[in-house]
């Protein structure tokens, strides 16, 4: 192990009843870097970050934090690391301050101490006009910096953070960038987890996990070099995205495929050029650390959907499925959606962005018939949610951001109680759960408590239960947040596929990625749509000489700004 390194596995082994969490890893983390820690779902990546917090103990091997051993010197590493777990300790009756108490006395931390670093905490992370607020009042990007501030307590020289961006959007992910960045060049070692790897590739180091091995340590750049000349992009013609993806995938020499924008982005696989589709109109483009994480992993899952192909094509219609007029929410004073207007029209990918607080969350519950608006009009199905809302409920189905599932109830628990709610009789009530059981490959899991899931097939199965009767619109709140590239292109192929029946969808989001997927945006801030286009005109909007080609994450932080610019007094 070498002295000056701020972290240093040797042969790292842990196992969870007789399963492999980690086998044998081996690495080392400078100070003064950002490290990544990247890989699928279930490769090991938090039992990693909590076997370096000294939360676990190796079964084998030995892992030194700034110098100290993880199992026999644990406490005095408690006291020179922070922690920030994937789920972290904030006290959500207890307001920001409050919290940074909690943690300043768990730290042994004098009255005077606590005054001083009280304040360059609530400056360093811009809560000081929210340090009375409770934290469960918070937004998500708030929530995640409060639980960086608790985590920086004890002046740390490792900071381990376990996927802080999930759930967070754009703007205030670009804030803990740049608290993380700034820790760094002080010198500081961070420690980032993340399924995310647009994430991945702003770090200087990545550790790539699989299967609990290390399949990979080094620069990004080491990973992606070794995809020159194999990723390209298709210009499709409008509309034609999801079917030219299809026809794509299919082909052996294709490593992966997604849609962005109006156009497909290929990867092929080694040995393989764009000679191998004979397609018109191919463009070369840099390597992402995506592509070569895919490629790593083995490819694209693969582009056909066998829930699609079990799923009746829909009557045509002409009008909107989804229709909200001038639709607002207002909680006492505070106005959440203000005249939010939008059509969704049948087979079509409506994207609902914005910041966190913008206001998505009220309009999508006011759509799903769970909020009664304050004001305006929403329909179902030509349905007034407000006259037939049961009626108009059944037409629709509903995948929350925390999957709707009932954590203590089984697999099998959970899509009987889900067949019985949208009121299917047997025999049709077991033929559909066994057919999902069948699509979504979730026999060995049927007796699993839906809490102890893994994340993909936690997805899996609350995909199942929302579309258990066969529903004319669907309803995702952002359904991917925290899975992986290939469990999140296993979820897209089910969507695009539904769709190709007459499937409606409105998806919230904070991976700007899946916001590509989408044929139209709107765009929320402050309560109100600022911006409704599909994805390519939205990032035309912000294209200028410096940047020709912006980034849908681009293009919605530029968005953002101009709204600010062009409020009075601004």
């Amino acid at each position: 192990m070498t002295r000056e390194a701020a972290i240093a596995l040797l042969d790292v082994h842990k196992s969870f009843a007789g399963r492999a969490a980690l086998a044998g890893v081996s690495a080392e983390i400078a100070f003064g870097e950002l490290t990544g820690v990247v890989g699928p779902d279930g490769a090991g990546k938090t039992t990693l970050m909590r076997l370096l917090a000294a939360l676990l103990r190796p079964d084998q091997g030995r892992i030194q934090v700034a110098g100290l051993d993880s199992v026999e010197q644990a406490e005095a590493l408690h006291q020179i690391s922070g922690y920030m777990p994937q789920r972290f300790g904030l006290y959500e009756d207890l307001s920001v301050i409050e919290n940074l108490r909690l943690y300043a006395r768990l730290r042994s931390m004098s009255a005077a101490e606590q005054s001083q670093r009280f304040q360059r905490l609530l400056a360093f992370t811009r809560l000081e006009a929210f340090q009375h607020r409770l934290a469960g009042r918070l937004s998500g990007g708030m929530k995640q910096k409060l639980g960086l501030a608790c985590a920086l307590m004890g002046q740390p020289r490792v900071l381990l953070l376990d996927e802080p961006g999930v759930g967070v959007d754009p703007v205030s992910r670009q804030e803990l960038w740049r608290m993380v960045e700034e820790l760094v060049q002080e010198g500081m070692a961070v420690v980032w987890s993340t399924a995310y790897l647009d994430e991945a590739e702003r770090c200087q180091r990545v550790l790539l996990l699989d299967a609990g091995r290390l399949l990979f340590q080094g620069p990004p750049e080491g990973l992606t070099s070794g995809l020159a000349g194999r990723s390209y992009r298709i210009v499709t013609q409008p509309g034609r995205q999801r079917q030219v993806l299809s026809q794509v995938l299919s082909h052996a020499e294709v490593c992966d495929g997604i849609i962005q924008g109006a156009s497909v982005r290929v990867v092929f696989k080694n040995d393989h050029g764009p000679g191998a589709l004979g397609e018109a109109g191919l463009q070369p483009v840099q390597a992402r650390f995506e592509d070569a994480f895919v490629d790593l992993l083995g490819g694209h899952p693969g582009g056909r959907s066998l829930l699609a192909e079990r799923f009746p094509g829909l009557a045509e219609r002409s009008q909107p499925t989804v229709s909200c007029v001038d639709l607002s929410r207002r909680f006492g004073d505070f106005i959440a959606a203000d005249k939010v207007s939008f059509d969704i029209h049948q087979g079509e990918i409506f994207g609902l962005l914005g910041p966190n607080g913008a206001g998505k969350s009220t309009t999508f519950r006011m759509l799903c018939g769970l909020l009664t608006p304050s004001a305006g009009e929403a329909r179902v199905m030509g349905l007034d949610l407000r006259r037939a809302g049961a009626d108009a409920k059944r037409r629709l189905g509903y995948m929350a951001q925390k999957f709707s599932l009932y954590g203590l109830l089984s697999v099998r628990q959970n899509l009987q109680f889900s067949a019985g709610v949208y009121g299917l009789r047997p025999p049709l009530r077991q033929q559909r759960i066994d057919e999902m059981i069948e699509v979504f490959q979730m026999a060995d899991f049927l007796q699993q408590s839906a809490q102890d899931l893994p994340l993909g097939i936690r997805q899996r199965l609350a995909l199942a239960c929302a579309l258990m009767h066969r529903p004319a619109v669907l309803f995702l709140d952002e359904p991917t947040s925290g899975v992986d590239p290939l469990t999140r292109r296993e979820f897209w192929t089910h969507i695009y596929g539904l769709v190709q029946k007459g499937v409606s969808i409105l998806v919230t989001t904070h991976f700007m990625d899946e916001a590509e997927y989408c044929d139209r945006v709107a765009l929320m801030y402050q309560s109100r749509v600022i911006a409704l286009d599909t994805p390519d005109a939205l990032k035309k909007q912000v294209a200028s000489s410096e940047r020709p080609d912006p980034s849908m994450e681009e293009a919605f932080i530029r968005l953002i700004e101009a709204a600010d610019r062009s409020e009075p007094g601004s």
